[in-house]
């Protein structure tokens, strides 16, 4: 086993994942658990990403790559950005493989987040091979890869879409890349080419877990070496095996921590609706007072976060008369409020860390989806996992008040009880996964001793 070890601690992996939280964290996560298999892992980011993390992991060493790639998110396009990204990540990749070697490290892989096209070409030019990794699920790849292969023709002419391994899928339950074509032309684009090289690699790495997306997992094996590593939550909230592994590393937020937990010490289990739509989506000011006043309605404690940039859009005395109900944060640490006793549902736009968070920490949900994969991931959040309700939109587009009220109550009363059973269902079988033997540790293992020794 010393012999072993000593191998894998000169193999080197390369992590590269697109510069957002949302990307990095999953990424960030998975480098963790190759480093405690005793590989040498170096995430390369741009100098302001690192800048935001908390410089909690440790095990994985972090590289700047130079930051005049520019700021994603004023980018023209996400495809110019992406090209002036591989320039940058050649030459720091170049940089880094000889630096390691002067060391006695040999460089192996580039793990690269699916996106970023071309990174395999990269990679090989400095004789190393590539690996994409899947931020979202098995069955968005799934979805993508039938596009880009033909099954799926745009616009879509059917009101329901039917796919081997997967449920019937109505237009909306689609991803908004492929439901509303006209309005993201180049993120479509860019997500189905991530799959012209896929048959090329020995793995392609995904965040989800065997049991969670069965039949999809299934047939994807079929197409390309679909291999499971998640979920990539912090392992004191899975499998505790990851010393001092209690949370993401990176925080682009000041998150309120104190006061959230202080808050929510002082509420009766299952008692509070924490609320929050990630880092990226934006409510307009119609949907945000409907949800405003349907969270006073539901008469239901609630802890809300709201981006400073977002605050301007509640409504006038909003805070005023919900303060003994409610608290507004700007931001919170999410994974320890889901974790504790006092949530009883979770109100989310559905992206998918947020699903794995809330499937691994046994919490329901009440979904709103607003674009990309969150309208599927909410499909199956309701009507496969069986762990939540998705709210309806009326003619106008808009979630009303009664219509969020309703879904509130339903999942915190009586119907709960049901939803919960299956909620701790699915926090059980994802902590077996990462456990000691579990499927996605099996997939790492096999992984680890595979590139040790080729």
């Amino acid at each position: 086993m010393e012999r072993e070890q000593g191998v894998a601690t000169l193999t080197h992996i390369v992590v590269l994942p697109v510069p957002m939280q949302g990307h990095i964290n999953p990424m960030l996560q998975f480098s963790k658990r190759l480093a405690s298999k005793g590989l040498k892992v170096t995430l390369l980011t741009t100098s302001s990403i690192i800048k935001s993390m908390k410089g909690q992991a440790s095990s994985i060493t972090i590289e700047p790559i130079a930051d005049d790639t520019g700021d994603i998110e004023t980018a023209e396009t996400m495809e110019a950005y992406v090209d002036r990204f591989k320039v940058m990540f050649s030459r720091s990749l170049g940089d880094l493989i000889e630096k390691n070697k002067s060391y006695g490290y040999t460089t192996k892989l580039v793990v690269y987040d699916c996106i970023l096209l071309g990174t395999l070409d990269v990679a090989r030019q400095h004789g190393v091979g590539g690996a994409p990794f899947i931020t979202q699920s098995c069955t968005i790849a799934a979805i993508y890869h039938h596009l880009y292969q033909g099954r799926i023709r745009i616009p879509l002419e059917e009101p329901a879409v039917s796919l081997p391994s997967l449920p019937l899928l109505r237009i909306d339950d689609m991803p908004s890349f492929i439901s509303q074509p006209e309005l993201y032309p180049a993120l479509l684009r860019l997500c189905v080419d991530d799959f012209r090289n896929f048959h090329e690699v020995n793995w392609v790495f995904c965040n989800s877990f065997d049991k969670l997306e069965e039949e999809v997992v299934s047939w994807l094996s079929t197409q390309w070496p679909i291999t499971n590593i998640g979920p990539t939550i912090p392992s004191m909230y899975l499998d505790k095996r990851l010393k001092d592994d209690k949370n993401y590393d990176l925080n682009v937020f000041k998150p309120n921590v104190d006061a959230c937990m202080k808050w929510l010490d002082s509420k009766e289990i299952g008692t509070v609706v924490y609320v929050s739509f990630g880092s990226l989506a934006t409510l307009g000011e119609e949907q945000m007072e409907e949800l405003a006043w349907a969270l006073k309605r539901s008469n239901s404690y609630f802890l809300w976060v709201v981006r400073e940039t977002e605050t301007k859009k509640l409504p006038i005395n909003f805070l005023e008369e919900t303060s003994e109900r409610g608290m507004v944060v700007t931001w919170c640490p999410q994974l320890e409020v889901l974790a504790h006793k006092a949530v009883g549902c979770f109100m989310t736009h559905g992206g998918w860390n947020s699903t794995l968070e809330a499937l691994s920490l046994g919490v329901p949900v009440v979904s709103m989806p607003q674009w990309s994969d969150q309208a599927t991931n909410s499909k199956f959040l309701m009507d496969v996992w069986k762990v939540g309700i998705r709210v309806k939109v009326d003619e106008k587009g808009i979630v009303t008040r009664e219509e969020i009220e309703l879904c509130i109550k339903e999942v915190m009363g009586e119907r709960g009880t049901e939803i919960k059973g299956n909620a701790m269902k699915w926090k059980k079988l994802a902590r077996e996964a990462l456990d000691e033997g579990g499927s996605s540790d099996k997939n790492i293992d096999d992984f680890v001793a595979k590139i040790v020794h080729t």
